[in-house]
């Protein structure tokens, strides 16, 4: 058969798939896929995913510098991970490392070094998954995080209408209005998990706001993002296979569903809102993305994963950062005119996401050392953002650090965090709800930490609160 022929005939079987695809339900192709591929491991014996039990990690100078492995799920958890970077920045700043659970990385951990590759979209893809290791076969969804230019410049120009300096001013008092509500319900001078009462309310009403979601459903979405983000395969988490593949067939049916009833109402005349859904139909690069099932799932798991840890994890870091640095948490009630500017302090001290992935499109050299076409390389954001080289006493929480707008959290280049400015809104709006509210939010014992490579987050964060002296009279 000629070449061409064969061409042909791949397209013919491309299109084809794709016509199936468009007729049956996307839940049902997901179950498909999840019982094929359980069939398959039974068949070859092979294991669903890796699978990590923690253990104490070694101190960043009690091993050799080319066997140092910033990739572990716990080193957050253990807090070894400000030793470890500081070693890599300081003695091997573009680091191999061929032997880790997510196989050959290099380790990217200086904040100039992090920038370069960010911003250089033509030497380093970031195809196929901006996270350190894979999904699970047949769930490698497609997002246009994940795609270079110009397909990935379609696709986000499709929904940053959602959050445009207009939709954001008008979703401003909504934003207070609910947080005012959330604060105003919790308990004082009795303790309870901050994560779960505040940051993840919050994040839950956000989403279903940018997705016109129903209301009453939101914490299904915090379920699918943190399944999203928390694969063994794909971040070192907690997540197997299997739950992932429920979890994806339960969000393609809910996502399915609300697709097509705003097509319908649409469709009737019902002028398109500014939610998420809408701006993806109404679009002409993203109106047909239901018929293809993984970048369907693939893109809203990205809005949903983004709109989520990003803005949770800041709003419980914020929080623990006062705890550990109280004369920060003076300087704010002192001068609440710094909040701006301590906001993007938080997300700088924080971090939420601790990485993002390249891979290198050619034979090329960062930092003085030769990267081979295909190899990958992480950008530790998480170290960029503790760079002494860039920020004076970078592990501190300074809230009115003159350069923490300078944080690299929200990366860089033509994949730069388009909801950056929503998640600043509401962290702005949480502290100056909090100030009026609080004179005290006590930590009362250590933060219960995530185990992940990728989420800098928050599972526990027990406090107690102490009401405003105003409020007392």
């Amino acid at each position: 058969m000629k070449l061409t022929d064969r061409i042909t005939e791949l397209s013919h079987l491309d299109r084809s798939l794709q016509a199936v695809q468009a007729r049956v339900p996307m839940d049902l192709q997901i179950k498909g896929m999840h019982l094929y591929q359980r069939l398959k491991r039974r068949l070859t014996g092979r294991a669903a995913e890796p699978r990590f039990i923690e253990y104490p990690l070694p101190a960043a100078d009690a091993v050799p510098i080319e066997a140092l492995d910033p990739t572990s799920p716990f080193l957050y958890r253990q807090g070894l991970w400000q030793s470890y970077f500081k070693r890599l920045r300081d003695e091997a700043p573009v680091h191999w490392n061929g032997h880790t659970p997510f196989g050959g990385v290099w380790s990217i951990t200086r904040y100039d070094d992090i920038m370069t590759v960010d911003r250089d979209h033509e030497r380093f893809s970031a195809e196929p998954f901006i996270v350190m290791g894979e999904p699970p076969e047949g769930l490698d969804l497609a997002m246009f995080i994940a795609m270079d230019p110009p397909r990935h410049d379609r696709q986000r120009m499709a929904v940053q209408g959602v959050v445009s300096p207009r939709n954001l001013q008008e979703m401003e008092s909504l934003i207070r209005s609910r947080t005012r509500e959330v604060l105003d319900s919790l308990p004082l001078g009795t303790p309870f998990n901050w994560v779960e009462r505040v940051s993840i309310e919050l994040t839950a009403r956000m989403l279903a706001t940018l997705l016109d979601f129903p209301y009453e459903q939101r914490h299904r979405l915090v379920k699918w993002s943190d399944t999203a983000a928390n694969l063994a395969s794909a971040t070192g988490g907690t997540v197997t296979a299997d739950e992932a593949f429920s979890a994806m067939a339960e969000m393609a049916a809910a996502f399915t569903r609300l697709w097509h009833d705003k097509a319908r109402r649409i469709a009737a005349g019902e002028p398109p809102g500014f939610d998420l859904i809408s701006l993806l139909l109404t679009s002409p690069d993203t109106r047909d993305m239901i018929e293809r099932p993984l970048e369907f799932l693939g893109n809203l798991a990205l809005l949903i994963v983004g709109g989520n840890d990003t803005t949770r994890n800041s709003m419980s870091g914020g929080v623990y950062a006062h705890h550990l640095y109280p004369s920060e948490f003076a300087k704010l009630k002192a001068n609440p005119e710094l909040i701006p500017n301590m906001v993007a302090e938080i997300i700088r001290w924080q971090t939420p996401l601790a990485h993002m992935r390249r891979v290198a499109t050619r034979d090329t050299r960062l930092g003085g050392q030769f990267i081979r076409r295909g190899d990958k390389l992480i950008m530790w954001y998480a170290s960029g953002n503790r760079d002494e080289r860039k920020f004076e006493n970078a592990d501190a929480f300074i809230i009115d650090r003159p350069n923490a707008r300078q944080h690299m959290s929200f990366g860089f280049g033509v994949h730069r965090c388009m909801g950056n400015r929503l998640a600043e809104l509401q962290l702005r709006i949480l502290w100056e709800e909090i100030l009026p509210r609080f004179d005290t939010i006590e930590v009362l014992e250590k933060p219960q930490i995530v185990q992940s490579n990728f989420v800098r987050g928050y599972s526990r964060l027990m406090v107690r609160l102490t009401p405003a002296r105003r409020q007392t009279s």
